[in-house]
């Protein structure tokens, strides 16, 4: 074994350590889980890591849902940006919302941003989001993951420049991250099924597994029309806008990467933004659904 793979065997069982659940990413990249239904897959098992990673240089992605995590992703500006920086942003949401930005567990991203890990509050759901707080600043969550401190990519490594104790999530940030987007368009509802809520999640779940294993040479037409059959019932109030929106985008990040669609994440949130908001504006009926 390469003293690389020894280094990122040794972060791995670090992560497992804290207890923290993790799983393999493609070596080198940071969007192409090396493995299925990665969430629920993802250990802190030392004989599986073990195994793991002696194989190949995988690099590290963290479950932030099962690890109990909310993960705030802080962007540098890009090309095309009218907004601040992440840091920047987060910063003046703060100011306006009266409250603190906790010192916690920092990772630096090879592009100049900057990950905090925040412990997730008890009894609270929250899931990714996607620019949805402020400009540059995303969030990881329930259904989502980091990319760990050890991992390097072409555009260079994942650097922990804070290792205190995850702070917890502040309150002001868990009301932020709680609240949902303007409603989507929307028509008069007419519901038969018995039980709304389950139906959709049933649905929502269902689609983002289609996403996900969708045949090369499809992924951008899988997208686009999972994202539409979601909208559909976000327009009729089945499912909730916000936990559509993060669970396709995160369905539809596993598939960069790919040699038939190899967009980037703006890519990704424009097709999903598009087919739900397209999808919301002919929502489901009575006869519709089951």
């Amino acid at each position: 074994m390469t003293t690389a793979d020894t280094s990122l065997l040794e972060w791995a069982l670090y992560f497992a350590g804290l207890g923290w659940p993790l799983f393999p990413l493609r070596p080198g990249t940071k969007r192409q889980p090396a493995l299925k239904d990665w969430e629920h897959r993802a250990t802190t098992d030392p004989e599986r890591i073990r195994r793991c990673w002696s194989a190949d240089r995988w690099n590290i992605g963290l479950a932030t849902g099962p690890a109990g995590l909310v993960v705030v992703d802080l962007d540098m500006t890009k090309a095309g940006d009218t907004g601040p920086d992440g840091a920047t942003a987060l910063a003046a949401l703060a100011a306006e919302r009266g409250g603190p930005v906790p010192d916690t567990y920092t990772v630096a991203t090879p592009s100049g941003g900057r990950h905090l890990y925040y412990r997730a509050p008890a009894g609270v759901r929250l899931r990714n989001s996607q620019r949805q707080i402020a400009t540059n600043v995303d969030t990881r969550a329930g259904g989502g993951y980091v990319v760990a401190p050890g991992s390097v990519t072409a555009e260079g490594a994942y650097e922990l420049v804070d290792e205190r104790e995850p702070a917890d999530l502040p309150a002001w940030l868990v009301q932020v991250c709680s609240e949902k987007p303007s409603a989507a368009i929307s028509a008069p509802v007419q519901i038969r099924s018995a039980d709304t809520t389950a139906y959709g999640s049933a649905a929502l779940r269902g689609e983002c597994q289609r996403v996900r294993d969708a045949a090369p040479g499809t992924y951008n037409a899988v997208l686009s029309s999972a994202a539409y059959t979601i909208g559909r019932k976000v327009g009729a109030g089945l499912v909730d806008h916000r936990a559509a929106r993060a669970e396709l985008i995160t369905a539809g990040e596993t598939l960069i990467g790919s040699e038939h669609w190899p967009p980037n994440p703006r890519e990704v949130a424009r097709v999903v933004d598009a087919g739900l908001n397209k999808g919301a504006s002919n929502p489901v009926q009575r006869k519709e659904i089951a």
